[in-house]
């Protein structure tokens, strides 16, 4: 059975992690079809922006560690040699934009997901859990350098070190989730976003995201020395001239990624 399921909607690729009958849990199989979706994206020029979602009532319950524990103990990778990274912790680093939408249970491996994702949405009733210490190890999927980025220190902690269940409404109190939405709204607000992202010039959403992480990574001096050259590359591009031609037109620009 497939694990991940994927379609293309004009220049949005929707993948759905598709495990229901296991609460979505993640085994070696799901992982390494993760990392294939995401390369697709990554490797495909006419898709320019992903919607991450679940099939089922569950976002997942996680790793499925009887599975993947010994795998990750014997120092195997969780994801093809020469894939995307999904967690985005690896190179490959991907350049383009994710929206994720969870409901249900999103536990360890989905919260760490959901914070490597771009824009990030939660359905209410859904129940967060970085429960690792609670069963002896620690969050290896990005949580705990992430976790503090977005929510500050002290929310981090709260949860990555008692192993508490918190809810939507926390989720959104610290920056885990931008919005909360209805269960039955959740599929189609995500999608929505992914489309709204995806009507943008592409060249200027990965420019964007570049300088962003360089910020984050390299620090604001470092970032903001290399903004004017981001700039110029962009002002050479076919996008921006029709940006430009658009504006004067009074017309709705028409992108091509190039």
């Amino acid at each position: 059975m497939t694990t991940i399921l994927t379609e293309q909607i004009d220049h949005v690729f929707v993948m759905r992690l598709n495990r229901a009958d296991k609460l979505n849990s993640f085994n070696l199989q799901m992982l390494r079809e993760l990392g294939e979706a995401y390369s697709e994206y990554e490797n495909n020029p006419d898709l320019w922006c992903a919607a991450l979602l679940p099939v089922g009532d569950h976002f997942t319950s996680g790793l499925d560690l009887a599975e993947v524990g010994p795998a990750v103990r014997d120092g195997n990778a969780l994801f093809p040699d020469g894939a995307m990274d999904p967690l985005d912790l690896h190179p490959p680093h991907r350049t383009k934009p994710v929206v994720c939408g969870v409901r249900g249970w999103c536990l360890t491996i989905g919260i760490e997901l959901l914070l490597a994702c771009d824009i990030r949405l939660a359905a209410t009733g859904s129940r967060f859990n970085q429960m690792e210490i609670k069963r002896g190890i620690m969050p290896f999927g990005g949580a705990t350098i992430r976790f503090p980025q977005i929510a500050g220190w002290g929310n981090a902690m709260r949860w990555l070190l008692t192993a508490d269940e918190f809810d939507a409404d926390e989720a959104h109190r610290i920056g885990l989730v931008q919005e909360i939405v209805s269960l039955a709204d959740l599929e189609e607000r995500t999608i929505e976003l992914a489309t709204r992202v995806s009507l943008q010039a592409p060249l200027g959403v990965q420019r964007t995201m570049a300088a962003a992480r360089e910020s984050l990574e390299q620090g604001p001096t470092a970032a903001a020395a290399n903004l004017l050259g981001h700039a110029r590359r962009l002002m050479d591009s076919q996008d921006a001239a029709e940006g430009v031609q658009s504006f004067i037109e009074r017309r709705k620009a028409e992108f091509k990624g190039k």
